[in-house]
């Protein structure tokens, strides 16, 4: 018989993609948080978690080479955050970030909260390069210690293209430690189920609460380690009788 995946784990409700999204919107509208703080957090909880997972393998922060492999909407801005922290505690930190979809003007945007923290990742000394086949990727992660999958969250589906689908590849081939933010790229939220092209991660950092997918026994190879990070939602909402 196939084995369910739980509805309750370590305490907490195992959630679809949906309920998550109107946490996130309740959280910002009816409790007044902000959504830059909820990024913040984030981040700086990834980045924390991240130090001591190179701490357990005998490597020092401070010695510390750390690739961020970041997408072009809120994943990819909790990447930027943790990439900022850990740069702050002495960890050289590259960034390689999918250049902003084209808003038809020949030229491209990426969304309000990214701009912010991308200014504040580049302010704070971390390396940016903007993802491509020439843009190093395969060289950096090559001498890195630790490479964090900031691609792509619980609002994606779809088989991963483009940039994203190059440094998931890349991630794959240079067999380095990798720690997915919220969920591993290319995975699917709510079944655990991909399309073929996805990151496996040694440890995934998911955001909140635990979501369906990371769950499934058959995405465990994918997922790796799950630990949940508590990033400041109302302990109210957490328990919620609407989340499903």
């Amino acid at each position: 018989m196939k084995e369910p995946i739980p509805e309750v784990w370590e305490g907490l409700p195992v959630v679809s993609a949906a309920a998550m999204r109107a946490l996130d919107q309740a959280a910002v509208e009816k409790h007044g948080i902000k959504a830059l703080d909820l990024m913040e957090n984030a981040g700086k909880a990834v980045a924390a978690e991240c130090a001591a997972f190179l701490a357990a393998k005998g490597v020092a922060l401070a010695r510390a080479d750390v690739v961020v492999c970041c997408g072009r909407g809120a994943n990819g801005g909790d990447g930027l955050v943790a990439a900022r922290h850990l740069r702050a505690g002495g960890a050289a930190v590259g960034v390689f970030l999918c250049p902003p979809k084209n808003d038809g003007s020949g030229g491209g945007k990426y969304p309000e909260l990214v701009r912010v923290n991308l200014a504040a990742a580049k302010a704070a000394g971390v390396t940016i390069v903007e993802a491509g086949p020439e843009s190093g990727l395969a060289a950096a992660l090559a001498r890195c210690d630790l490479a964090i999958d900031a691609l792509l969250g619980t609002g994606s589906n779809g088989k991963p293209a483009g940039a994203v689908h190059h440094m998931i590849r890349e991630l794959t081939r240079a067999k380095k430690p990798v720690i997915a933010v919220d969920i591993p790229s290319g995975l699917h939220p709510d079944t655990g189920y991909h399309s073929g092209v996805f990151v496996a991660a040694d440890l995934t950092l998911t955001l909140g609460l635990p979501k369906r997918g990371l769950l499934a026994p058959h995405a465990k190879p994918q997922v790796g380690v799950l630990k949940v990070l508590d990033i400041g939602y109302p302990p109210a909402l957490l328990k919620g009788r609407s989340l499903k």
